[in-house]
């Protein structure tokens, strides 16, 4: 039973520079969780020490050494907690191994992926066990797609409120951003292109809208989401948005894993906003080849912004959802803190404190959070990560 387990979290990769964040902001809040028991792992437990020494970590915390090439070694780990929340990535070279010991175990899981072709991978392999043996693998947990995952689910939950059926037509525009992609992030994608260039299938499955969902599903012709377009809606110039490409399949698997919730002809698309007018034109355009940081300099794994940089980080999506009667919902989800750092960390624990301590009724199986934690990681986000979701 989870209930008799040492620990009800453990952050693996905690020496990472995200892992850094996520282990602080935990610290702040287990004492509001109450007897929360929680204890931090890397593959090295002296450089795991040394950051929870830098970070004024509590000096009784447990520090677990584990390394994520050995099955025994994830094995051990998973089977002495509820809930494991890792950032070490790229999950396609670092984390098959630990997916396998969560579901064998019965393991709760989080991560901050945005690898879609590793994801189906696991799907494919574990869903099964994990179904069999109570454990909730939830990809994706971080500002990859926790924003566009829940925004969706939130506005067809208010749509259903409103309407009584679900908006069919959904469009996600970003109209802030402020701060830039994650060392981790980019690493991620890298491994992603590489891995497509060496295999047909896995630039077929980036491509298919419905890869995490089923990609045998013939599902409605999508929007695209790739070209620079203007928006009338918002009176705005749109441009293709770097996690798009991760957001959209995890939305439409939201949809499939409940049921077609959202409807069997649910469309999706999601784009940043750059203004109107000939200079909005123009941004889009320059933003149809896109670059991760903005300024030519690729972050490197472990690297981020100051403390100051992500205090003053935040985010704004739209999402908008309509139907052929005419009928029309906006609805918004902000952060107060840079999205690739200060908000994943807070939302990825989040997460795991929902899994770990709120009772969530979510059978074993491979989830998205829309899906396996929805309107109570909503009211987690609200209420202590510094996100608002709401009508408009």
């Amino acid at each position: 039973m989870k209930d008799n387990r040492e620990f009800d979290v453990v952050i693996y990769g905690a020496s990472g520079f995200t892992g850094q964040l996520i282990a602080e902001y935990l610290a702040s809040r287990a004492a509001q969780e109450s007897g929360l028991r929680w204890a931090i792992a890397g593959r090295s437990a002296d450089k795991v020490a040394a950051v929870a020494a830098e970070s004024g970590l509590p000096a009784d915390l447990p520090i677990i050494a584990a390394d994520s090439a050995d099955l025994e070694a994830m094995n051990t780990l998973a089977s002495r907690t509820k809930v494991i929340l890792t950032s070490v990535g790229p999950y396609q070279l670092y984390g098959s191994l630990l997916v396998e010991a969560c579901a064998t175990n019965g393991t709760d899981y989080v991560d901050l992926c945005g690898e879609p072709n590793w994801m189906r991978e696991m799907i494919d392999k574990h869903q099964e066990a994990a179904q069999a043996s109570g454990a909730r693998i939830v990809f994706s947990c971080g500002f990859d797609s926790i924003p566009s995952d829940l925004g969706v689910h939130y506005l067809q939950t208010q749509a259903k409120a409103k309407f009584g059926t679900p908006l069919p037509q959904v469009r996600g525009r970003v109209r802030a951003m402020n701060g830039g992609a994650s060392g981790g992030t980019v690493a991620s994608m890298q491994a992603t292109m590489v891995a497509a260039m060496e295999n047909p299938a896995v630039g077929a499955l980036l491509k298919n809208p419905f890869g995490l969902a089923n990609p045998e599903f013939d599902g409605p012709k999508q929007p695209s989401s790739h070209k620079p377009c203007f928006d009338e809606g918002v009176g705005s110039w749109a441009a293709p948005f770097v996690m798009a490409v991760i957001n959209i399949p995890n939305v439409h698997r939201s949809n499939f894993v409940q049921g077609f919730s959202y409807g069997e002809n649910f469309t999706y698309s999601e784009m940043i906003l750059t203004g109107p007018g000939e200079k909005g034109e123009k941004i889009a355009n320059a933003m149809a080849v896109p670059s991760l940081t903005g300024n030519g300099d690729t972050p490197q794994p472990g690297e981020g912004p100051s403390r100051e940089e992500q205090v003053a980080g935040n985010f704004d999506i739209l999402f908008i959802g309509e139907n052929d009667s005419g009928d029309t919902l906006r609805v918004s989800v902000t952060g107060d803190r840079d999205p690739g750092y200060g908000s994943t960390s807070r939302m990825i624990s989040e997460a795991a404190l929902t899994l770990a301590m709120d009772n969530v009724a979510t059978p074993g199986g491979i989830w998205t959070p829309a899906a396996a934690l929805g309107d109570k990681l909503i009211d987690r986000l609200g209420a202590h990560a510094g996100l608002e979701f709401k009508v408009e």
